[in-house]
Protein backbone atom coordinates (compact mmCIF):
# COMPACT_ATOMS: atom_id res chain seq x y z
CA UNK A 1 0.00 0.00 0.00
CA UNK A 2 1.29 3.38 -1.05
CA UNK A 3 1.57 6.14 1.82
CA UNK A 4 1.41 8.86 -0.66
CA UNK A 5 -1.54 10.92 -1.00
CA UNK A 6 -3.88 11.36 -4.08
CA UNK A 7 -3.32 13.44 -6.53
CA UNK A 8 -5.67 16.52 -7.40
CA UNK A 9 -5.71 18.93 -10.31
CA UNK A 10 -6.68 22.26 -9.40
CA UNK A 11 -8.79 24.94 -11.75
CA UNK A 12 -9.43 28.36 -10.51
CA UNK A 13 -11.99 30.93 -11.57
CA UNK A 14 -10.84 34.18 -11.77
CA UNK A 15 -13.70 36.05 -12.35
CA UNK A 16 -17.58 36.11 -12.91
CA UNK A 17 -18.64 34.96 -16.60
CA UNK A 18 -15.48 33.10 -17.08
CA UNK A 19 -14.63 29.59 -17.01
CA UNK A 20 -12.11 27.52 -14.64
CA UNK A 21 -8.74 27.11 -15.64
CA UNK A 22 -6.75 24.41 -14.77
CA UNK A 23 -3.39 25.92 -13.00
CA UNK A 24 -1.80 23.02 -11.82
CA UNK A 25 -1.78 19.30 -9.57
CA UNK A 26 -1.11 19.05 -5.82
CA UNK A 27 -0.87 16.17 -3.19
CA UNK A 28 -3.60 15.84 -0.38
CA UNK A 29 -5.37 13.29 1.50
CA UNK A 30 -8.75 14.40 0.85
CA UNK A 31 -11.18 16.69 -1.15
CA UNK A 32 -11.24 19.63 1.52
CA UNK A 33 -7.56 19.97 2.11
CA UNK A 34 -7.06 19.75 -1.51
CA UNK A 35 -9.23 23.23 -1.84
CA UNK A 36 -7.56 24.40 1.28
CA UNK A 37 -3.84 23.30 0.10
CA UNK A 38 -4.96 24.71 -3.64
CA UNK A 39 -6.20 28.26 -1.78
CA UNK A 40 -2.58 28.89 -0.52
CA UNK A 41 -0.65 27.38 -3.46
CA UNK A 42 -2.70 29.07 -6.26
CA UNK A 43 -4.30 31.67 -4.86
CA UNK A 44 -1.54 33.65 -2.98
CA UNK A 45 -3.14 36.99 -4.53
CA UNK A 46 -6.35 37.21 -4.13
CA UNK A 47 -6.83 36.08 -7.78
CA UNK A 48 -9.86 33.08 -7.86
CA UNK A 49 -13.40 33.55 -7.11
CA UNK A 50 -13.83 29.57 -6.57
CA UNK A 51 -11.78 26.50 -6.60
CA UNK A 52 -12.52 23.07 -8.04
CA UNK A 53 -10.28 20.03 -7.40
CA UNK A 54 -11.14 16.82 -9.09
CA UNK A 55 -8.92 13.68 -8.24
CA UNK A 56 -6.62 13.18 -11.09
CA UNK A 57 -7.44 9.25 -10.95
CA UNK A 58 -11.02 10.34 -12.02
CA UNK A 59 -10.14 12.14 -15.00
CA UNK A 60 -10.39 10.51 -18.39
CA UNK A 61 -9.18 12.29 -21.78
CA UNK A 62 -8.70 11.38 -25.43
CA UNK A 63 -5.97 11.30 -27.14
CA UNK A 64 -4.99 13.75 -29.39
CA UNK A 65 -5.02 10.95 -32.19
CA UNK A 66 -8.46 10.36 -31.82
CA UNK A 67 -9.23 14.33 -32.95
CA UNK A 68 -10.31 12.71 -36.26
CA UNK A 69 -12.92 10.53 -35.25
CA UNK A 70 -14.01 12.71 -32.03
CA UNK A 71 -14.45 16.23 -33.81
CA UNK A 72 -14.66 16.01 -38.07
CA UNK A 73 -18.26 14.42 -37.75
CA UNK A 74 -19.07 18.04 -36.42
CA UNK A 75 -17.67 19.62 -39.48
CA UNK A 76 -21.15 17.91 -41.18
CA UNK A 77 -23.11 19.88 -39.10
CA UNK A 78 -22.85 23.57 -40.00
CA UNK A 79 -25.95 24.19 -38.50
CA UNK A 80 -23.71 24.32 -35.32
CA UNK A 81 -21.52 26.99 -35.95
CA UNK A 82 -22.64 30.69 -35.13
CA UNK A 83 -21.50 31.72 -38.24
CA UNK A 84 -25.21 32.79 -39.59
CA UNK A 85 -25.45 35.66 -37.73
CA UNK A 86 -23.25 39.03 -36.81
CA UNK A 87 -22.03 38.69 -33.01
CA UNK A 88 -22.30 42.27 -31.38
CA UNK A 89 -19.25 43.88 -29.77
CA UNK A 90 -20.78 44.13 -26.17
CA UNK A 91 -20.82 40.24 -26.22
CA UNK A 92 -17.65 39.17 -24.20
CA UNK A 93 -16.40 35.87 -23.28
CA UNK A 94 -18.30 33.49 -25.78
Amino acid sequence: MSSEWPLWEVFIRSQHGLAHKHVGSLHAPDAEMAIKNARDVYTRRNEGLSIWVARSADIHASSPGDRAALFEPSNDKVYRHPTFFPMPEEVKHI
